[in-house]
């Protein structure tokens, strides 16, 4: 059966986002509210999934190793506030590679929805990119919460400008709040 999920992007989301990309582990700096946004969204049962646009990769900036050691510690980091996640989909491609599961392409989300078996239409994603929205709304993600951290705020008033209303939060826990709040 079918479960909804909270798709949650990664840099400037949990973690805070580097022009010159997250390179390894001890560059990882955890967003305010990011981990407590996490939490209560565990304790109310709520399935979470990572999903990151990780550029990085395919540049050769970052090696697979790397990833992976950021993402251990990501997870460790999550557990510890008792946070089990999901899945952490990545994809490692530039836009140049004119893959299917960059974002705003809705690959890594539809994978997830068919990997652990997830209600899109019943799921939101919190992103601070509008690619993060298109990717949700691509993949028909009933709602979509940009949050107002890593570029979260620019991304506001481009929407502003093109005339989009956008649902926002501050930040990962008031989204979490809000998320909670249905």
């Amino acid at each position: 059966m079918k479960q909804p999920a909270v798709f949650v992007d990664r840099d400037g989301v949990l973690c805070e986002d580097r022009a010159d990309y997250v390179r390894s582990a001890a560059e990882w700096v955890w967003i305010p509210g990011a981990v407590e946004g996490l939490a209560a969204l565990a304790r109310a049962g709520r399935r979470i999934v990572v999903i990151s646009n990780q550029a990085g990769v395919g540049k050769g900036l970052v090696t697979p190793a790397a990833l992976d050691g950021i993402h251990s510690l990501m997870k460790a980091g999550l557990a510890e506030a008792g946070v089990r996640l999901a899945g952490v989909y990545v994809c490692p491609h530039t836009d140049e590679m004119a893959c299917d599961c960059r974002k705003p392409k809705p690959g890594l989300l539809l994978a997830a929805a068919r990997e652990l078996d997830i209600d899109l239409a019943a799921s939101t994603f919190v992103g601070d990119t509008l690619r993060d929205r298109e990717a949700a709304a691509a993949a028909g993600t009933g709602r979509f919460i940009l949050v107002l951290t890593g570029q979260g705020p620019r991304w506001l008033a481009e929407a502003q400008r093109a005339g989009i209303t956008l649902l926002t939060a501050p930040d990962l826990r008031a989204a979490a709040q809000m998320i909670l709040g249905e």
